[in-house]
């Protein structure tokens, strides 16, 4: 009996340690365990939803032209991607992330351990979120939305890809030299001290190619170096369009007392480019950094001013997807 009865009391005195020391099923935290937070977490989604609207809104105003008082709408569709990501990232780091104080003071220089258990506490930190994927998606869209939206104006250095409607003109050999109202012009026509713009005969005047500057100087001015022959008894033809940021070249530079003032000479009104159209149309102040492209010209049989095939150069600013080409024939 009394061997029994040890027995029964070991038995119980098992139990009950073994109840004592049960494991928590919830391994130690180092965070504490924040509950989920469902309102929150849909309304960063929406904050990103609306973020990317916005910034798509920025693009879609920045490429078509016909939206009126775009200048205002950039600037609200890009204000707002921001705001409404901001407040998104605000939510997030108020409702979403738990916050911990410690008291102790900061443990000696790191060591793996310690990486380990910063690591382990930033995994727990966000064990509370419930759409952890989505809300990672969302914040991925958002922020390639924003970065789309922050490299579009980067379109208006010039054409990346689409450069073939920058690279033909309406100017063909043969092709006579009109004024704005489809008169033809004779060599007689042009002369000197003056300058004359000119289009293609039967062509668009609003083609890139298409408008040209005209004078007419003594020969023995010329020094077209390879551009030899490209004049027409002196009269020499040039691309309207300044090579420096696409402005219309309007004003003619010529001297009232040739001896002491400088050379003719084809001003761009926007920022002062100043070519020499003796010269072949090179630069010779301003920020235009190519000569104007000239067009090789010849009188026929009747005196009429005809192209005598096309530009030497590409018209047009000197973007770098089209420096690396040629004008169409």
């Amino acid at each position: 009996m009394a061997r029994a009865r040890d027995w029964l009391v070991s038995a119980l005195v098992l139990l009950v340690g073994r109840a004592r020391r049960r494991p928590s099923l919830e391994p130690r935290r180092l965070v504490p365990k924040q509950p989920p937070q469902p309102r929150a977490e849909l309304a960063v989604l929406a904050l990103l939803g609306l973020s990317s609207l916005c910034a798509a809104g920025f693009i879609v105003v920045y490429a078509v032209d016909a939206i009126p008082a775009d200048t205002q709408l950039l600037g609200l569709s890009l204000g707002l991607a921001l705001l409404f990501f901001a407040i998104a990232l605000i939510v997030v780091g108020k409702s979403l992330v738990p916050e911990e104080e410690l008291t102790h003071e900061y443990p000696p220089p790191a060591h793996p351990h310690e990486q380990a258990l910063i690591v382990e506490a930033v995994d727990e930190a966000v064990d509370g979120i419930t759409r952890r994927r989505l809300l990672k998606l969302g914040l991925i869209g958002t922020g390639g939305a924003l970065g789309l939206a922050a490299i579009t104006p980067a379109l208006s250095f010039g054409p990346a890809l689409t450069i073939k409607r920058f690279l033909g003109t309406p100017w063909r050999r043969g092709r006579r030299l009109v004024d704005e109202t489809g008169k033809p012009y004779r060599a007689d026509d042009i002369a000197e001290s003056s300058f004359y713009k000119a289009f293609p005969e039967g062509g668009s005047k609003e083609e890139l190619g298409a408008p040209l500057i005209v004078v007419r100087l003594p020969r023995s001015q010329l020094d077209l170096g390879a551009m030899a022959g490209y004049d027409a008894d002196g009269i020499v033809a040039y691309s309207a369009i300044c090579t420096h940021a696409g402005c219309a070249v309007s004003m003619y530079r010529t001297p009232k007392f040739p001896p002491v003032e400088p050379r003719p000479a084809l001003v761009c009104p926007c920022h002062y480019s100043t070519f020499d159209p003796a010269r072949a149309g090179e630069v010779i102040f301003g920020p235009a950094g190519r000569r104007l492209p000239m067009l090789p010209l010849r009188a026929d049989a009747r005196g009429f001013l005809r192209a005598a095939g096309n530009f030497n150069d590409v018209v047009g600013p000197s973007w770098w997807g089209t420096r690396l080409k040629e004008p169409n024939p």
